[in-house]
């Protein structure tokens, strides 16, 4: 005799005490170092003696560490494996994807993703809005370094040696073209660039096509670094380019969420052009 299926509410209900329990390994991956007993309790919202034995099982399992001389609890092997494996499985262009499908749909603004190819910053995915723009943008181009917001978001956030060639390449190429705000220099360039840390994103109004705005905003990865950029533009008639506008926080609100997914915190270090060996800011 088959035993009966349980009630879709009660597989629904979970079980409570692990999402109790649960708030302490919040509260210490939140935390930047070691815990007491007391602090962690406090943070779980929670009394002590109740933490305390959560953190008994949590030990056993290899999820939390005690330091058996300062008695502070920390995070253990087994979470760091978890860490890990969840990182190792993460595709970020996939991640961002159906979340720049409703950030498209809430700006209706053309959206897109460019990462770092052999060749330079290059669209991956790419969406448009209700009132498209007329561009010769393709998936698979490489977009410039001196006058696009994502060739001058990638300068600020790569390391130096890893952009160098190509800024100096165009800047021998382009040098003397008649273009608002083109960099002339390397100076020039570096200057752009500390401007886009400064700030955060890049912006571009009318520099890669007349009449055309864009923002770029960095995607940070676990490790701080600059992992893809988000990109939307439009005809300037219908795009907020003002720094503080809708299109500006919608966009930051979405970098922010999926940097997050991918295991970035607030706070860790990113790498900078102003930092020719990657080393933190």
């Amino acid at each position: 005799m088959t035993e009966p299926e349980e009630d879709d509410s009660k597989l629904r209900s979970g079980i409570q005490s692990i999402e109790v329990g649960f708030k302490l390994l919040q509260a210490l991956a939140a935390s930047p170092r070691a815990m007491m007993l007391r602090d962690l309790a406090a943070a779980a919202d929670m009394n002590p003696a109740k933490a305390h034995r959560y953190l008994v099982s949590f030990q056993r399992l290899g999820v939390v560490a005690q330091d058996p001389v300062g008695g502070r609890y920390d995070l253990g092997p087994f979470a760091l494996q978890l860490g890990l494996a969840g990182l190792n499985r993460l595709d970020p262009v996939k991640k961002a994807r159906p979340v720049l499908s409703q950030l498209r749909d809430e700006i209706d603004q053309t959206v897109g993703i460019a990462v770092w190819g052999n060749h330079g910053p290059t669209i991956v995915h790419w969406e448009e809005s209700s009132h498209p723009v007329t561009v010769s943008l393709r998936l698979g181009d490489v977009m410039p370094m001196l006058n696009s917001a994502t060739g001058r978001l990638f300068g600020a956030y790569l390391p130096k040696q890893q952009t160098r060639a190509l800024v100096e390449r165009e800047l021998a190429e382009r040098g003397r073209d008649d273009l608002p705000d083109l960099p002339r220099s390397p100076a020039d360039y570096d200057a752009v660039c500390a401007e886009v840390r400064a700030r955060g994103a890049a912006r571009i109004r009318g520099g890669v096509l007349p009449g055309i705005n864009a923002f770029s905003m960095p995607v940070f990865d676990a490790n701080g670094h600059v992992a893809m950029a988000l990109i939307a533009l439009g005809a300037q008639s219908v795009f907020d380019a003002e720094w503080g506008g809708a299109v500006d926080r919608r966009m930051r609100d979405v970098a922010r969420r999926i940097s997050s997914e991918l295991g970035y915190l607030d706070g860790s270090p990113t790498h900078g052009a102003d930092d020719s060996k990657g080393a933190s800011r």
